[in-house]
């Protein structure tokens, strides 16, 4: 399903309104560490979380979600920030606000921190954008690992096929940073992690949770 079509939730505009007005009084306050994983800061921004809850909601009318959760990434920031969450989608309570990487065929060649270009195609190394669907774990080179089912024909749904997963990588950790000055390395198309907080993410996410990547910077 594309990402703006498939049938309405019955959730009204006016409840996600309401839902994002939360999210604004939540924006900047500290929250609880939540197992290992680091303390989150603040929620995405207005415009993305009301996208990606629109999205969580298209899903959880296919009836194949059973983990509710939620993980949103922006894109549009570069990698020196945290730009992934987990989000409870009922409660908006953020679970975890991590670093994570892109695909190096998707960088800015003058600034490897930005992802400019994102695609679907087999061995292009570039990020995909869309809804996901999170499916098993498995070890595999990088060790503990998640598969990721995309949603969006076209856009994202070569996924599995492409072996696009969420999986810890060194280039996204602490001391890789401090070597680069802030941002992260670059994968093959998937959203790697900091291999401390890999772990926990994954583990927490797996099994029937939406995932929605955005690259659209629509503040401003």
């Amino acid at each position: 399903m594309a990402p703006e079509a498939g049938r309405r939730s019955p959730w009204s505009r006016a409840l996600v309104g309401a839902l994002v007005a939360v999210a604004l009084g939540f924006a900047g306050a500290p929250l609880a560490r939540a197992n290992s994983m680091t303390a989150p800061q603040a929620l995405p921004r207005p415009d993305l979380l009301a996208r990606a809850l629109r999205a969580f909601h298209r899903v959880e009318l296919l009836g194949v979600v059973h983990n509710r959760l939620l993980t949103v990434i922006d894109y549009s920031l570069p990698s020196s920030l945290r730009r992934l969450w987990v989000i409870d989608p009922d409660s908006l309570r953020v679970i975890a606000h991590e670093f994570v990487a892109h695909g190096r065929g998707s960088q800015d060649r003058e600034d490897p921190a930005r992802a400019v270009r994102f695609g679907n195609d087999p061995e292009s190394h570039r990020t995909s954008l869309g809804t996901f669907l999170t499916r098993g774990t498995y070890t595999g080179k990088h060790g503990h690992s998640l598969e990721l089912e995309g949603l969006d024909p076209g856009l994202n749904d070569l996924a599995r096929a492409r072996r696009i997963v969420i999986h810890p990588a060194d280039y996204v950790g602490e001391a890789f940073r401090a070597r680069t000055g802030g941002w992260v390395g670059r994968s093959f198309g998937c959203p790697a992690l900091d291999p401390k907080v890999a772990g926990d993410v994954i583990d927490r996410i797996q099994d029937g949770s939406v995932l929605f990547a955005d690259a659209t910077d629509r503040g401003n």
